[in-house]
């Protein structure tokens, strides 16, 4: 890669390294990658932001990041900038809210306690966010989630419903984890993902013995989908309006200072990763 490779190129190849577990640690420990990604919280690109705000929570998802992600010059200001500020969406807003309390929360007792006897659980349910009673979390059975082409069908249904905070994919099961607003019913996210035509979705839901069932959407009960128009969709990297300089991602310093950013994280990826 280039060093005019546009900032929501590297974002997007970041979130996708992020998702998976394998992988978090080694782009926390980057001297290069987690400063990047702070730098992408302060971008004016909705679509960098958000996407930049799902790597930061995927990234969080590993409890030995946490410390050290908090500690990151300019992560807890950041993600108090975005959740403040009047022109970020609500769903931005409330994905920085989620991050900001479980990097807040990084070392206490508790957690630490918690831990073993939660992990397998905690691997099951990605978004908890148990503290925020604005959200919820569903799980979704997808039939025909079977390569990267099928996730990303998935992954444009899902970015297209107002009211969607984050989602990610265990494809090992064909499952999905979606964080939602409270607002938002379960059947919205299978109307758009069986709108694809390729994918059916079904919900998993947890049994009073502790176990788990299949549950199918009801034939007919499709639900209005309200599309998210604070959140442009994710274009395609060959289409990418972020080629501009004024665009560049910069926090103090020249457009050249970013640009020299994207180049060490474009490296970063290009060295660490088999794509």
């Amino acid at each position: 890669m280039s060093a005019e490779v546009d900032a929501l190129t590297v974002v997007n190849q970041l979130r996708d390294l992020a998702a998976d577990p394998l992988n978090r640690r080694a782009i926390v420990e980057d001297q290069g990658c987690l400063p990047g990604l702070i730098l992408f919280l302060d971008h004016p690109n909705p679509q960098v932001l958000y996407s930049a705000l799902l790597t930061v929570r995927y990234l969080a998802e590993c409890r030995a990041n946490r410390e050290k992600m908090k500690s990151e010059l300019g992560m807890m200001l950041s993600l108090q900038n975005v959740m403040q500020k009047g022109t970020s969406p609500g769903e931005t807003k409330l994905l920085a809210s989620e991050i900001y309390e479980i990097l807040q929360s990084a070392g206490k007792e508790a957690e630490q306690a918690e831990e073993s006897a939660a992990s397998c659980r905690r691997k099951a349910h990605f978004f908890l966010g148990s503290n925020n009673k604005r959200a919820k979390t569903v799980v979704l059975h997808i039939d025909g989630l079977d390569d990267s082409s099928r996730r990303g069908l998935c992954e444009e249904a899902l970015l297209k419903i107002r009211g969607v905070i984050s989602f990610t994919f265990q494809m090992a099961v064909k499952r999905c984890v979606v964080r939602i607003r409270s607002d938002l019913k379960a059947e919205a996210l299978g109307t758009a993902i069986n709108s694809t035509k390729v994918l059916t979705a079904q919900q998993v839901v947890k049994t009073e013995d502790g176990g788990e069932r299949i549950v199918p959407f009801q034939e007919g009960a499709a639900v209005l989908v309200e599309e998210n128009t604070d959140i442009p969709d994710y274009l395609p990297e060959e289409e990418s309006p972020s080629q501009e300089q004024d665009k560049a991602v910069t926090r103090v310093g020249s457009i050249t200072d970013g640009m020299g950013w994207l180049s060490t994280a474009a490296n970063f990826l290009s060295r660490s990763f088999y794509w």
